[in-house]
């Protein structure tokens, strides 16, 4: 098994997407979120990340400059009960409201598909994690950019490591049209604070098309919350 470093696949990617990170941090005591976005259009680039009661939103900065509100403005993270749902998409609500009526993530994202952006078919990617620190992710996605076909992929890790975690993001490449993401999640080093871990991944994200950063330890005995949040319009 590979564990690569984050800062490489970013530094190496300028476009990556929307990305999850989801681990276990180095010392065994608490799991690790991390979430961006990032943008190409003035739409897209136009969006901070905004508290909510439980979670977070995306939120146009300048509303005047709103074009399209459909797939940009939604909630990524969701908390459900000491659980935790972080997705790129208003997917969130169709996995919280899934497991509220006693139905399994998979269940329910079995009745999403990717977004509907022609030519680039945006992959949904999704993640929840559990209060006992296990994981999964998924990813929806068009069947090599065929929208006839839909392909839905998941993931789980029900005894996370130390020091590790799993990235996904919806693009390959930065090409044209998007090509979605291939393969497993990729695994990765996880260390560092939350603030480190915020600190790192924000300089690391190509400066002209991040857009916002999420990023929270949960201590698994004591429940303890630290979260960063970074905007490039402030």
């Amino acid at each position: 098994m590979q564990v690569m470093k984050m800062q490489q696949i970013l530094t190496d990617h300028a476009y990556p997407g929307r990305g999850i990170v989801l681990g276990r941090s180095k010392d065994n005591q608490k799991a690790v979120i991390a979430y961006f976005i990032m943008g190409r259009s003035e739409n897209s680039r136009n969006r901070i990340f905004e508290v909510t009661d439980d979670g977070i939103r995306t939120k146009a900065f300048d509303e005047s400059k709103m074009v399209d509100p459909s797939l940009i403005i939604y909630h990524p993270v969701r908390e459900l009960n000491g659980d935790t749902i972080v997705t790129n998409g208003d997917q969130t609500d169709t996995v919280r409201d899934g497991l509220l009526a006693g139905k399994s993530y998979i269940e329910a994202l079995r009745t999403r598909c990717f977004e509907p952006d022609p030519p680039n078919y945006t992959p949904r990617i999704s993640g929840v994690l559990a209060k006992d620190g296990s994981y999964v992710l998924s990813i929806l996605k068009s069947l090599d950019g065929n929208p006839d076909c839909n392909k839905r992929f998941f993931y789980e890790y029900d005894n996370p490591q130390p020091g590790m975690g799993h990235f996904i993001h919806t693009y390959q490449a930065n090409l044209d049209p998007l090509p979605s993401f291939e393969g497993e999640p990729r695994c990765v080093e996880v260390d560092g604070n939350a603030q480190e871990l915020a600190d790192m991944l924000w300089s690391h994200l190509n400066a002209d098309n991040k857009v916002s950063l999420f990023v929270r330890t949960i201590d698994l005995k004591t429940g303890e919350i630290e979260t960063v949040i970074k905007n490039k319009h402030q």
